[in-house]
């Protein structure tokens, strides 16, 4: 985790400016099963895209709020990443998609038993939305009914 000290001088103004959303209640979901019994999907805000598929708008005003499905059986290593912050290097990511979209790791979770099963497909979303209205009234919905036509119990979100 970075501290405010560490950010260019434009971070700073802008984190210390923004008007940040507060959520009360906070949504809250128990879990009704055992991991090893429970589907797994995955939600990274990495900006990744497979090959092929559209990038995400970086000229989209307040952050593209739409997301990529990515099947489970995608190789991490083929993905292309559209992240528009400069706030962070994207070093890591880009030399481990793991790092950001950890799939290979929810494949060896499953292979454990740790986890029952991994989720047909997971979505992929651009960080770094200052206006999410978009997303939290359209595209959460259509994300969510992705995941539960697919039976996910739980879901993991990555954010980048």
């Amino acid at each position: 985790m970075g501290d405010l000290s560490e950010f260019p001088l434009k971070y700073k103004i802008f984190l210390r400016t923004y008007k940040w959303r507060r959520i009360d209640p906070v949504p809250w979901a128990s879990v009704c099963k055992p991991l090893s019994e429970s589907r797994l999907g995955l939600v990274s805000s990495a900006g990744f895209v497979l090959p092929g598929q559209e990038p995400f708008d970086e000229g989209y005003k307040g952050g593209d709020p739409s997301f990529r499905a990515i099947p489970s059986d995608s190789d991490p290593t083929s993905f292309v990443e559209h992240h528009k912050s400069d706030a962070f290097g994207h070093e890591g990511i880009l030399n481990d998609p793991n790092l950001a979209f950890p799939l290979d790791r929810l494949h060896e979770l499953a292979a454990s038993g740790i986890i029952g099963s991994v989720a047909s497909q997971h979505l992929s979303c651009m960080g770094s939305i200052t206006a999410p209205s978009r997303l939290i009234k359209q595209t959460a919905p259509e994300a969510a009914e992705i995941f539960v036509r697919d039976q996910v119990d739980l879901a993991l979100l990555v954010p980048v």
